[in-house]
């Protein structure tokens, strides 16, 4: 995988994780049963989907190393 190809996917996950945490951080100001719903379920969300592509994104260009 070319490096910029890297760059971009890495890109992607720290927006993912970004977008994730600014939705968990709003959601404990918010004070309402479905603030935990929104923090579980989106913020959560985000998180492991950043998370999975980081990871998919290292482990695929260990694979194809040139």
């Amino acid at each position: 995988m070319p490096a910029n190809q890297l760059e971009k996917r890495l890109q992607i996950a720290g927006t993912l994780l970004i977008a994730g945490l600014l939705i968990e951080a709003l959601c404990m100001l918010w004070k309402s049963p479905l603030a935990f719903i929104f923090f579980v379920a989106i913020g959560g969300l985000l998180l492991g989907v950043g998370v999975a592509v980081y990871l998919v994104s290292l482990v695929s260009s260990a694979k194809n190393p040139g």
